[in-house]
């Protein structure tokens, strides 16, 4: 069976390392399985790149342009939406042509149009369609947030300057978005039960097949390793009890980072012994401009695309901090539990299924910094926290493993294929 797995980037942000990661464990279990991105960085030779030219970024820019003008010429919500309404044909591609199966991921800022999408379904080959985010089944946002206007048809999208109208952007994409998925016959797969549970309520994947799969890990990068040294090879205090916090874009306001500053400074407040050994490690763009507002040393190093880099980093650390307000399935979780750190975060999104409260981590109530200080007052002192540490390895290698996700995709696979 040849796979050919679609994605924008190929190990930029969360879904493109899902994905990568996928492909890898696909080849390592007997698939033979590439990768179509628009963005390459390695000269990994089972990933190819679309023809370069110019007119990429000029589909890239078209359409930030088009949301900027919509929104009155405003960088309101700039990247919290995509439109979709310029890309590329890739049917044409001999990678395409001589796949069995096309695995879509994460497609949007420039690289699919819905009217590439179309004539992807339109060639007959089989499709599964990964969502790593609310995209594929709303009208044009990423993360709904409390709005459930994508149950019936998205107008008046709260991302929108002024609310947006009844005839708005994400009414309009949303139309077309039906009129793509029209006769129809792709297995959607969402990374979470969560992200599964929302894809049934939108009107879009009505009569679609809906399942989830987790994103995959690679244990033999991201395994435990010992503290101290990997401390010392990353110029990280050995003396201190230090937590992680990672993103892309640390000032991003979904990651929540202001709970975790929130945390930090009722802890010095009420714990003041814990404090004074307390250290904040930042990692990602932007990680040196909330130095000021912890209350705690904090080391920051810029964004990390190196997984060995960043699982010395795991390994570096006392526990991981995720206060995402909204999130599917984090791979940073999934990265810290195989490194054998345990996890704190909120209980949204996917989280509850990979953080086990009080077994390798804690679970805290969503957007309750008082709880997320508790939270990490808990794994900081945790009498049995070499107990945290293997049920974290365990529960990763049991739901992440290879093996087990590889399995399953390669039963969807199958199921794609005997639907033509």
């Amino acid at each position: 069976m040849r796979v050919l797995i679609v994605n924008t980037s190929e190990n930029i942000g969360g879904a493109a390392i899902a994905a990568n990661r996928l492909m890898e464990a696909l080849k390592n279990n007997g698939i033979k399985a590439k990768m179509l991105v628009r963005d390459k960085r390695t000269d990994q030779i089972t990933v190819t790149n679309l023809p370069q030219s110019p007119l990429l970024k000029a589909k890239f820019l078209w359409e930030r342009y088009c949301i900027w003008q919509a929104n009155r010429f405003k960088r309101h919500n700039l990247f919290q939406v995509d439109l979709a309404n310029t890309g590329t044909d890739i049917t044409s591609l001999p990678e395409f042509k001589e796949a069995d199966v096309i695995h879509l991921h994460w497609v949007n800022q420039g690289f699919l149009s819905l009217k590439n999408i179309r004539r992807i379904i339109d060639s007959g080959k089989p499709i599964v369609w990964t969502m790593h985010d609310q995209w594929p089944f709303t009208g044009i946002c990423h993360y709904s947030g409390e709005c459930t206007k994508y149950h019936t048809e998205c107008h008046h999208c709260p991302l929108l300057i002024h609310g947006g109208s009844s005839n708005d952007l994400s009414a309009k994409v949303f139309r077309r978005k039906k009129q793509m998925l029209h006769g129809a016959h792709i297995i959607f797969v969402a990374c979470s039960h969560w992200l599964e549970g929302l894809a049934r309520q939108s009107a879009l994947l009505i009569g679609q097949e809906v399942t989830s799969i987790p994103n995959t890990i690679n244990a033999n990068i991201f395994h435990p390793a010992e503290k101290k040294k990997v401390r010392l090879q990353c110029n990280l205090p050995v003396n201190k009890k230090l937590l992680l916090f990672g993103s892309l874009k640390t000032t991003d306001p979904r990651k929540g980072i202001i709970y975790l500053i929130k945390a930090c400074r009722i802890l010095k407040e009420k714990d003041p012994d814990l404090s004074a050994q307390i250290g904040i490690v930042v990692v990602g763009n932007q990680a040196d401009r909330i130095r000021r507002f912890f209350p705690f040393p904090v080391y920051a190093i810029d964004y990390v695309n190196n997984e060995r880099q960043m699982a010395r980093l795991y390994n570096a650390v006392d526990a991981y901090v995720t206060p995402s307000l909204e999130d599917n399935l984090p791979n940073t979780i999934v990265e810290a539990l195989s490194c054998g750190v345990p996890c704190v975060g909120f209980n949204v999104g996917g989280i509850p299924e990979m953080i086990e409260h009080h077994r390798n981590g804690y679970l805290a109530e969503a957007r309750n910094a008082e709880d997320l200080a508790e939270g990490i007052r808990f794994t900081l002192n945790a009498p049995l926290k070499s107990q945290l540490s293997a049920n974290a390895v365990r529960s990763a290698l049991k739901k992440y493993g290879e093996t087990n996700v590889t399995s399953q995709y390669i039963a969807v696979y199958t199921r794609a294929t005997q639907k033509r």
